[in-house]
């Protein structure tokens, strides 16, 4: 009784007149005209109330630790001919920076010596790897995935490219005010009816035992118990399909969703390059230039020697050990498998260690977002190997359920070439494309779309953080994609399917249906209720246990949102 009144207390102070004030006046009342009883049996289903509500709130809640883990500490910076390990924060414009094999690139800069093979996956989205030569720059947040190289500091870590991205995220998460709780909307109109009619009841009749018996009755338990219930019971219906939903307010406003923006790395497509088409020699079947090729990648980290690797894997091919292996960062590798000599890499490096043969004389679309690998066997060019990140194939499908799901507009927001872009948007229905966008761009159009309706974000990269906290719903692909993407949204899908996000926007239509139907029918019964404890029909006690009943029927009615 304390707590409720310390809490109903600091409603009023906040000025939100809830559904908290109207059980603590009826708890009060009743435990000073000495009705025990009706006052307990309102505290206990006020008590279960609250516990159930927490728990929706809470359901699934994490911390954004990844994106602001992902930054680096350190950095190993050269101090005449020694190198030293610094904390980033001391770095400043000119200040020469050694980056190893696998680090993150702490600032932004430009390479001084050698070349640089970078996964910048994590600011544009691109899935496949670019390779910077000297005095290119080079972005914080990128990962090198070649050898090591010198670079030159451009800029402090503070207005670095990815400590960019960190503050978006955490600026579009506080400027996002939280959802009021569906049942508050009603709160101030049913307290002041609850009040009014108590009042009036003990006025015309003259008996207190009235007005307590119109305040235990108008408890408004469908709204504290059946609200939530509904909302838990969507939020484990989703989950049950994969669609991890962290919250019944994230719930609420799925389903007033109306736009929906896609990322186009790892959310229409994959994220990683497959195997689109092999052209090989006539000398040689496209299962064996396949292997051979494999064969020697598996001495290397590159992210397209593992991508070939795993489509050899994938068809069951037996692969070789590679021996005396060489490998040019970003540009390709030769070695010996099974006594045979193979060069495998960009056309350009094929065609100079080969003696015969040109990669580009094999037949090739050359569709923009396309990768050629070219290989050659004992110093002739046997084939090119096509790779691309490939449109997923439920993408057509899962397009068309969001139009049935209600949502209206569909925007493709990408950091990749225009080109690319419209390749992909190809044979779906997508309203318009947008491209060759930066974080921060991103989150522009976000804001712009919202001029159609709430806007859900659906991304799966660091680079996408940014926007899925600016939206109204930000959904991460959390099968495959970035830890801080799935940090900041506040729905995650745990399949790599885009299928269940269209069937849990559904959900969450039903959901939110019933939880008004609940409210409505609960507040009906309870209004009539009231009206007859006004009239001296229902003593408190009566009132109370007549309250329960209904708080029965609605809280049953809620659970249909399991189903």
């Amino acid at each position: 009784m304390a707590v409720l009144l310390v809490t109903a207390g600091n409603s009023l102070f906040r000025g939100d007149f809830g559904l908290d004030l109207i059980a603590a006046l009826s708890m009060t009342v009743a435990l000073a005209f000495g009705e025990t009883l009706a006052a307990n049996v309102v505290a206990l289903m006020y008590a279960g109330g609250q516990m159930l509500e927490a728990f929706a709130s809470g359901r699934a809640a994490k911390e954004m630790t990844a994106l602001l883990g992902r930054v680096p500490k350190r950095a190993i910076r050269y101090s005449g001919d020694r190198l030293e390990e610094v904390p980033i924060s001391s770095l400043v414009p000119g200040d020469r920076l050694l980056v190893r094999q696998g680090e993150v690139i702490p600032v932004d800069g430009s390479i001084l010596s050698g070349s640089a093979l970078l996964d910048q996956s994590a600011l544009t989205g691109e899935s496949l790897p670019f390779a910077r030569g000297p005095r290119d720059e080079v972005l914080s947040g990128s990962t090198s995935l070649g050898h090591a190289f010198d670079m030159h500091v451009l800029r402090p870590a503070a207005e670095s490219t990815y400590a960019g991205i960190v503050r978006l995220v955490e600026a579009a998460q506080k400027s996002k005010a939280p959802m009021a709780r569906l049942a508050d909307r009603y709160a101030v109109v049913f307290l002041f009816v609850t009040i009014g009619l108590s009042v009036a009841a003990w006025l015309l009749s003259g008996e207190p035992r009235r007005a307590l018996a119109v305040l235990v009755v108008a408890t408004p338990c469908p709204l504290i118990l059946a609200v939530p219930i509904a909302l838990v019971s969507g939020l484990s219906r989703s989950a049950k399909i994969g669609v991890l939903i962290k919250g019944g307010d994230v719930l609420e406003t799925l389903s007033r969703v109306r736009v929906a923006v896609f990322d186009k790395t790892g959310t229409l497509t994959f994220g990683s390059a497959e195997i689109v088409e092999i052209h090989a020699a006539a000398w040689i079947s496209e299962v064996e230039l396949l292997r051979l090729a494999a064969s020697l990648d598996q001495a290397s980290n590159h992210v397209m020697a593992a991508a070939l690797v795993a489509a050899a894997a994938k068809r069951g091919l037996p692969l070789s050990s590679p021996v005396n292996v060489r490998e040019e960062a970003g540009a390709g590798l030769e070695g010996l498998v099974d006594g045979r000599k193979i060069v495998i890499g960009g056309s350009g490096y094929v065609a100079a260690n080969s003696n015969e043969g040109d990669p580009r004389s094999f037949r090739s679309d050359g569709k923009p977002g396309q990768m050629i690998v070219a290989v050659a066997i004992d110093g002739i060019v046997a084939g090119i190997i096509i790779m691309a990140d490939q449109v997923r194939t439920d993408a057509s499908t899962a397009v068309a359920r969001f139009r049935e799901a209600g949502i209206t507009k569909i925007i493709l927001a990408t950091g990749d070439r225009l080109d690319v872009a419209s390749v992909i948007s190809d044979g779906l229905e997508i309203d318009q494309v947008l491209a060759d966008l930066t974080p921060e761009q991103k989150v522009g159009a976000v804001l712009a779309a919202r001029r159609s309706g709430p806007v859900m974000m659906v991304g799966d990269g660091v680079n996408d953080a940014p926007a899925l906290a600016s939206a109204d719903v930000g959904v991460a692909m959390g099968a495959r994609g970035a830890a801080a993407s799935s940090e900041a949204a506040g729905v995650v899908l745990l399949v790599d399917r885009l299928a269940p996000l269209a069937q849990a926007l559904a959900i969450s239509h039903r959901t939110l249906a019933i939880a008004r139907q609940s409210v409505i029918a609960g507040l009906g019964l309870s209004l009539a209720a009231m009206s007859l404890a006004a009239f001296g029909y229902l003593p408190p006690v009566q009132g109370a246990l007549l309250q329960e009943v209904i708080d029965l029927a609605v809280i049953l009615n809620a659970m249909r949102a399991l189903r």
